[in-house]
């Protein structure tokens, strides 16, 4: 079994983008040489996210306002009171998740007809990293 790891460093230029990395990941498999496997794709950091939807501007407007309704940014969050001011950053990587696990067929990501796979990031406008991981034959 070939096991193959690589780090990819992201730095947004807002506090609060989402960005499309299906492409990232894509190539990643690629250079694994993994043919039958699985990849998963991990946000290694607190406050950001990876999740798989539709690329639809819309829709991912829809996300920031739904996440901003569940946990607004302006709440008096207990975190808020250590000097910190992202306390709901925390509660939106919560919501929308740590990691995507996708399967990996022909070296290629098995992805339905309008999956992408996105980082969110809540907290942004520094470097933070994503974890790819390949595993298979």
């Amino acid at each position: 079994m070939t096991v193959y790891s690589k780090k990819i460093t992201i730095h947004t230029k807002e506090r609060i983008q989402f960005v499309k990395v299906t492409d990232l990941i894509r190539q990643s498999v690629k250079e694994s040489g993994v043919q039958d496997g699985i990849v998963l794709i991990n946000s290694m950091h607190i406050t950001s996210s990876i999740f798989i939807n539709d690329d639809e501007k819309g829709l991912i407007r829809d996300f920031e306002i739904w996440l901003e309704r569940l946990a607004p940014k302006d709440f008096p969050y207990n975190h808020n009171k250590t000097g910190e001011d992202n306390g709901y950053s925390h509660l939106w990587r919560t919501i929308m998740g740590r990691e995507a696990v996708v399967s990996v067929q022909n070296f290629e990501l098995e992805l339905g007809k309008w999956e992408e796979i996105f980082y969110g990031e809540f907290d942004g406008q520094r470097e933070k990293k994503i974890l790819i991981k390949v595993l298979g034959e």
